[in-house]
Formats: structure tokens, C-alpha cells, sequence
């Protein structure tokens, strides 16, 4: 029993049903009132956003600013189905198309865009993004064009929340542990040398793409189902930098640094509540002197690892007995 408890999957494993049961309990005893599951929900989907975007830009290299664009298909996506079928299974099924339809544009855009390199695939991507914004606009038959959709049903609770946050995370972190992984990564470093060695660039490059995408397609999916209403606006370049900004923020090539960002930067914006006429001033102000004491982001390329946890604390009990 004790040689199972220390294998890697389980402390895993205890680590999630202790995060879930945890935070269950204080959503059930009322001690996370409205606003702070509101925070919750929001720092959920930043998790889900900065890993996917981590995958494409952080672990194959691709520098894309066509995030919200995708987020927007999968929040649309759902947000019809669910409108339309106010069920359960319904809002099960939006998600997974919400997914399967931003991996589909996913793939159709990747395909020729991503044989760009650097700024150019920046403006491709943006253009992208912004076109996507545009036709959602103008459909007003389907998306209700500028006003967008309101009254969508509220299927989005804590189970489901953790379930597609920590399955997100669990996904990303398997891929790019893989053999299809460090190809991506070898792409990162040097794409010459990675095409010399016969790696496929161009095909692993839509595959970190079209899992990014997907992914992005599924936070949009439970933004739509947990507040109600979506419009093409929410979905613009800034939100596509909001989310660049926290993969940066907590390094690029770490999935561990974008799970803490999102929650550092959700919670710092909340804490700046209070002084609304300045809070993006002082925000702003906040990650410059971050980035400028930590260029290489809260994380740089490394992971938290239960490991590493129990090291720290080993090295914490040692220096207390001690003294």
C-alpha cells in the first residue's frame, strides 16, 4: 500500500480529489459566496485559455493572437445548442461540438497560416481572429449579430467546472509529454534542425494547433454557459492579449506557470476592485514591474512537481529543527 501511495499517478490523483472536495465544501457551506465563484469560474477558464495557448506558442513556438477567436466559436456553438435544447445533455453535446467545431476552423485556418513563422503568423492569426469576430456580427439571424445571446441556460457548476479544467490541464500536460510532444518542442528550438532530423513541422504544428483550439472552444463553451450572455465584442484582440499576457506572466513552455498566472492575475485584478478608476492603470504598472524583475515569467520552462513540493518542505522542516 505504502509503494502504491508513492507512485507519481496517485499523488496526482489525491492531489485533484483533495482540490475538488476542498473547494466543494466551501461552495457548499457558503463560505465562496457568489462573487468568489464568479472569480472561480473566471480563473478556470484563464487556466484552460493559457494552457492551450502555452501548447501552441509556449511548446511549439508558434506566436498566435487568434485565441478569442476560437473562444468565440465554442461559446456561439454552445450557446445554440443549449438555447435551443435546455437539457443536460444538450449542454454536454454543445461542449463537445464547441470543441469539435473550433478544431475544425482550427485546422482549416493552421493549415495555411502556420507555414508563417513569427510576426507574420502574429497578424495572420489576429486577421483570423478578427474575421472570425466579423462573420458573427453580421450573422444576425443565427448569432442575433451585435446585441448577441442572452437568457443562455446555466448548466456550468463546480463538478463540471473542475472537470473540464483539470482535463484540459491532464490532456496538455500528457501531449506534450509525449513522442508528439517533443517534436513540438524540438520545432520550438530549431525548425531547420527539427525538419532535418525528418520531423513533420507542419504537421505537428497543426496538431498543437488544433488541440489549442478545441480547448479554447471549450472555455468559451462555459463562459457562455455560466454568464448568461455572449456578444462578438467580448471576444476581440484584447481578450486574445489577456490571455498572451498570462502565459507570458508565468513563462512560456510551463503549464505549471500558466495555472499559477491565471490565478494570480484573476486575483490581483479583483483585489484592485476597489480603486476602479485606476485599476488598469495600476494593473498594468504591476506586470511591467513584474516582467521587469522576471523577464522569463513566474516559472520560466519549469514545472511544480509533487517532488519538488516535498523537497521544499523537507528543506523547511529541516532549517525549523534546526533553529
Amino acid at each position: 500500500m505504502a509503494r502504491l501511495l508513492k507512485t507519481n499517478w496517485v499523488k496526482k490523483s489525491l492531489a485533484l480529489i483533495l482540490t475538488y472536495a476542498v473547494i466543494q465544501l466551501l461552495i457548499s457551506t457558503n463560505i465562496l459566496g457568489g462573487y468568489y465563484q464568479d472569480t472561480l469560474v473566471t480563473i478556470c477558464i484563464n487556466i484552460i485559455l493559457a494552457v492551450s495557448l502555452n501548447l501552441i506558442t509556449g511548446f511549439t513556438g508558434q506566436f498566435s493572437l487568434g485565441h478569442a477567436g476560437f473562444m468565440s466559436i465554442g461559446a456561439y456553438t454552445c450557446a445554440i445548442v443549449v438555447l435551443r435544447y435546455q437539457t443536460l445533455p444538450s449542454f454536454i453535446l454543445g461542449v463537445f461540438l464547441a470543441a469539435l467545431t473550433a478544431a475544425i476552423v482550427g485546422f482549416l485556418v493552421g493549415l495555411p497560416t502556420l507555414r508563417l513563422r513569427g510576426d507574420y503568423l502574429a497578424i495572420a492569426t489576429l486577421g483570423m481572429a478578427e474575421i472570425i469576430k466579423n462573420v458573427f456580427l453580421n450573422l444576425d439571424k443565427i448569432t442575433n449579430g451585435a446585441a448577441g445571446l442572452s437568457g443562455i441556460p446555466q448548466f456550468i457548476n463546480w463538478f463540471w467546472l473542475f472537470v473540464f479544467t483539470a482535463g484540459t490541464v491532464l490532456l496538455i500536460l500528457n501531449f506534450v509529454n509525449s513522442s508528439h510532444g517533443r517534436a513540438c518542442i524540438s520545432i520550438r528550438e530549431d525548425e531547420i534542425a527539427a525538419e532535418a532530423m525528418g520531423v513533420n513541422t507542419t504537421k505537428y504544428k497543426v496538431i498543437a494547433f488544433i488541440i489549442g483550439a478545441a480547448c479554447a472552444g471549450v472555455a468559451g463553451a462555459i463562459y457562455a454557459s455560466y454568464f448568461y450572455f455572449i456578444q462578438p465584442t467580448l471576444f476581440g484582440f484584447l481578450k486574445s492579449i489577456d490571455i498572451l499576457v498570462i502565459v507570458v506572466f508565468g513563462g512560456l513552455g510551463s503549464i505549471s506557470g500558466s495555472v499559477i498566472a491565471a490565478v494570480v492575475l484573476a486575483l490581483i485584478s479583483t483585489y484592485l476592485q476597489a480603486f476602479s478608476e485606476i485599476r488598469m492603470v495600476l494593473y498594468a504598472v504591476l506586470l511591467v514591474v513584474i516582467m521587469i524583475f522576471r523577464p522569463q515569467g513566474l516559472m520560466g520552462s519549469k514545472e511544480v512537481s509533487l517532488a519538488v513540493l516535498g523537497k521544499l518542505g523537507g528543506l523547511f522542516r529541516d532549517r525549523k529543527e534546526r533553529v
